[in-house]
């Protein structure tokens, strides 16, 4: 298979850095939290790079981490499990309505949106009461609780099928041949969240009591060794925040569907659906080798999996077919990746240019949402050019319509 990565030396280290990012930025401060990673005995034997790659907490995004024998839960970060869903219904462009804002009104009413209070069920419905009970993530939360009572789980039964806010988002698009689909991105929400500061600063606890052979350059880069008690308790965790966002992406899917069912003619979902995760770990085989594979801000791109690139407000989005590629654990982008700070896009972009960038999309237009306008954004056609042997595009959606917290 030919191949479009570059080498990005780790100095120091005999990991080796993979990187896809021909044609896109990759600022310095990204580069140099990479070579932190690298530079960690039991990570590789390389470090991936995708190319919507871009500085994070813990590790850097758009990254994938394979390690041996240990794990970093802040490589994996607090929005466990965070990932996209997509349907493609039987409805066309024509059986939408010209006026698209009952539509979002009504989905916004019908699933929360926002962070804090706000963006939670008053009370829980009882569609999701039910998912709840019968995916047994009630009675997984309770196994975990019972040894870690510290984990806070009152948001549970509270966030269910809510959106959060920051870059999660509930879409209506179109694809090339004008069918509707339904794209969705959000994860395990407060509760995932509060498993991971909590295992974060359990690893930084331990990570003061080990005696090292090696230089740690980042105290985010703490770890649970396997073995230790800590590493199982967290992998049961994780596990569990992961399927909880998965369900949390069903559960909010089935409440989008229902709203759309109300307000546009009767239609059939078909076949092609994705559910994915873009910021999870798990244990897969690479080259005969048994490794904990960390995908910060990727999707996995197996020989034939389908998976989801979605772009920004106003671009497009794409539903990819992964190519096996194994330099890239079998990898590729989780979306388009970010360019600017929300901090520089907020003082950056004007209302006017969001407007204008968004002017083909039933969305939110005011100033809260500046810091998620397109040009916060890579070009998503540069990052899908530097991806092209990673992966094959099957569909290319466009929005018409945005939800976002």
């Amino acid at each position: 298979m030919s191949t479009n990565y570059e080498f990005l030396h780790a100095e120091g280290s005999a990991t080796a850095i993979k990187g896809w990012v021909r044609g896109v930025p990759l600022e310095a401060q990204a580069h140099a939290q990479l070579r932190n990673i690298a530079s960690v005995p039991f990570v590789g034997p390389w470090v991936a790079v995708m190319p919507d790659v871009h500085l994070g907490k813990g590790a850097t995004v758009g990254s994938v981490i394979p390690t041996r024998g240990a794990i970093i839960p802040a490589a994996v970060g607090v929005d466990i499990g965070c990932g996209m869903a997509a349907v493609r219904t039987t409805l066309r462009a024509s059986d939408l309505p010209d006026d698209l804002a009952q539509l979002r009104s009504s989905i916004e009413r019908s699933v929360p949106v926002g962070n804090g209070p706000g963006g939670e069920h008053r009370k829980l419905p009882d569609s999701h009461e039910t998912r709840l009970a019968q995916s047994g993530l009630m009675a997984g939360l309770e196994a975990i609780k019972a040894k870690h009572r510290k984990i806070r789980t009152d948001k549970i039964d509270r966030q269910i099928g809510t959106l959060g806010g920051g870059n999660h988002f509930i879409e209506i698009c179109l694809d090339e041949a004008d069918a509707v689909w339904v794209m969705l991105h959000s994860g395990s929400r407060g509760t995932g969240n509060l498993i991971g500061t909590y295992f974060i600063e359990r690893a930084r606890e331990q990570l003061a009591h080990r005696v090292l052979g090696f230089h740690l350059p980042d105290k985010d880069l703490a770890f649970f060794m396997e073995g230790e008690p800590l590493f199982d308790d967290y992998v049961e965790a994780v596990s569990w925040a992961q399927d909880y966002a998965r369900q949390n992406r069903e559960a909010m899917m089935a409440r989008v569907l229902h709203e759309m069912r109300h307000r546009l003619p009767k239609f059939q979902l078909e076949k092609m659906a994705v559910n994915c995760h873009h910021n999870y770990v798990q244990k897969e085989t690479h080259g005969g080798v048994e490794l904990l594979v960390t995908r910060k801000g990727a999707v996995s791109a197996r020989e034939g999996e389908l998976g989801i690139i979605p772009g920004s407000m106003g671009t497009r989005s794409y539903i990819v077919r992964g190519k096996g590629n194994a330099d890239s654990f079998h990898s590729c982008s989780h979306g388009a990746g970010r360019v600017m700070s929300r901090t520089q896009a907020r003082k950056s972009i004007t209302l006017k240019q969001h407007r204008e960038a968004t002017a083909h999309v039933e969305c939110r237009k005011d100033a809260d949402v500046i810091d998620e306008s397109p040009a916060a954004y890579k070009s998503i056609d540069a990052v899908m050019a530097a991806q092209s042997d990673l992966v094959e595009v099957v569909h290319t959606l466009r929005q018409v319509l945005c939800v976002k917290g």
